[in-house]
């Protein structure tokens, strides 16, 4: 009886789902129905399919009626998931009017989702008939880009659409042509920001101010101040804000249910970030919620688990990392002391290592953060390194590979054969790891430029390799001589 239920419940579940589901009869046949739709193509086993399901059921749920969301199941329907090009769980593809117009790139969390493709659907840039509908289209928790046109031919107004155009997956625009909005706001392009973070270090309002007028311009415009001085980091925004300089205050942020307490350590954080901007420094600053960003918190050796005050950590555009170990003051002092050491070059950069090892004189050489300098970059090596994980799978079958690797060339005195974890040690730049084991080529004299080893990986395959790209020629031990056999003496 029991299982009975449970099935039936499984039953009202599975009918009541928003997400439609396609299959190669009918694909064709039904993407056409829909003006906007995001597909995603997945596989039952696909671990970030199952986590991505729940936020993409309530997302259909949320846009019902204004975006359509469908799935396809590639192990039951290949046809249809070849003819698109999947090769890998999940795909997300944006189709209008039955034609696929790219991949969706957008945040995979539901509200995230939501706010993309709401931004999809309908005109790129939303008309505004009346003071209301501006209030409105202001209230909106990100910032608003919107035009104010006297003529709805002119060369302006058709620039800003061209810009909401291609913008309209990150911001929000809207535009009117209504003469009492523009007696009050002024002709031209305004930018609102949102109401949850007005304050009184900054305007509310920022107007182009250019006198040519082209979509360029304008993009330029506002990419730099849409943000403000110091924004709501979100997991929607943040890959906007990565390529920066950028200091971020980490607290339980939360304009949903505590919007003051949120502004009252944002506020002291802009206090003190005004005071060395209005002097020329440069130095994004941002607040994020600490349960949110907690992956982050880990990565500068942050503990976010208690306290109510900001934990506050840097990090540049190329990767470096600095942590405030002093507590957060309310009167802001020990910020700004802080932010002092940064600006002089005080600061040491944190490095996520763990130790170097006592003893490092095996076939290969442990690499951590701490030594990765003092081995990798030292100009006369050539060095091969493999960064890797403890629990992945390939790594362990390549280890006793690597190792015999470093015992042929143990006697070579020009090249190091190395490793590390990179689960455990801070990889620096300009190496980039996404996946395990990925390896690369540190080549005498051309530290800065090292090379992704993309080879087989047998031992012979290695040694090929660095018989080409060795500064020297490798010093291998010699062979054994095979003995001639007794025909043929």
């Amino acid at each position: 009886m029991l299982r009975l239920l449970l099935l039936a419940a499984l039953a009202a579940l599975s009918a009541a789902s928003d997400v439609l589901e396609f299959t190669d009869d009918d694909f064709d046949s039904r993407i056409g129905d829909h003006d906007l739709i995001l597909v995603e193509f997945f596989a039952p086993w696909c671990g970030h399919c199952k986590r991505l399901a729940p936020e993409y059921e309530v997302a259909a749920t949320r846009l019902k009626g204004v975006v359509g969301l469908a799935k396809v199941d590639c192990t039951a329907n290949s046809n249809t998931c070849s003819k698109y090009g999947v090769n890998g769980y999940p795909t997300l593809k944006i189709f209008r009017d039955g034609e696929e117009t790219g991949p969706y790139d957008g945040p995979r969390t539901a509200d995230g989702i939501v706010s993309f493709l709401k931004k999809q659907a309908g005109p790129a840039s939303v008309e505004l008939k009346s003071e209301e509908d501006l209030d409105k289209f202001t209230s909106d928790q990100d910032a608003s880009v919107i035009g104010f046109f006297s003529d709805s031919s002119s060369a302006a107004q058709v620039e800003f659409l061209k810009a909401a155009s291609a913008l309209r997956e990150s911001y929000r625009f809207a535009h009117t042509n209504e003469a009492g909005l523009i007696t009050a706001n002024g002709e031209g392009v305004v930018l609102f920001r949102p109401k949850k973070l007005q304050n009184k270090f900054e305007e509310s309002t920022v107007k182009f101010s250019e006198e040519k007028f082209t979509s360029n311009k304008l993009k330029r415009f506002i990419q730099d101040n849409i943000f403000g001085m110091c924004p709501h980091m979100t997991d929607d925004n943040k890959d906007q804000l990565k390529g920066r300089d950028l200091c971020v205050a980490y607290y339980d942020v939360d304009y949903a249910k505590n919007p003051k307490g949120s502004n009252y350590w944002r506020n002291r954080v802009m206090k003190v970030a005004k005071g060395f901007l209005d002097k020329g420094q440069s130095l994004n600053f941002a607040v994020a919620n600490k349960n949110s960003f907690m992956h982050e918190l880990t990565e500068f050796g942050l503990d976010g688990s208690s306290g109510e005050l900001p934990l506050v950590a840097i990090r540049t555009a190329r990767g470096d990392k600095y942590v405030m170990t002093e507590e957060f003051s309310r009167d802001g002092k020990a910020l700004e002391s802080f932010l002092q050491d940064y600006f002089d070059g005080k600061l040491k950069r944190y490095l996520k290592s763990e130790p170097i090892p006592e003893d490092n004189d095996g076939p290969v050489k442990v690499l951590v953060a701490e030594n990765f300098d003092s081995i990798v970059n030292d100009d006369s090596k050539d060095v091969l390194i493999e960064f890797y994980a403890p629990w992945c799978g390939h790594c362990k079958n390549l280890e006793p590979k690597y190792t015999e690797l470093g015992e042929k060339l143990s006697s070579d005195p020009n090249v190091i054969i190395a490793k590390m974890d990179a689960t455990a040690n801070d990889v620096p730049s300009p190496y980039e790891v996404s996946g395990f084991p990925t390896i690369y080529f540190s080549p005498a004299g051309q530290k800065n430029s090292p090379k992704k080893y993309n080879g087989g990986r047998e031992v012979s395959d290695f040694i090929s390799y660095l018989k080409r790209e060795a500064s020297n020629p490798l010093v291998l031990p010699d062979e054994p001589k095979k003995k001639k056999k007794k025909s043929e003496l």
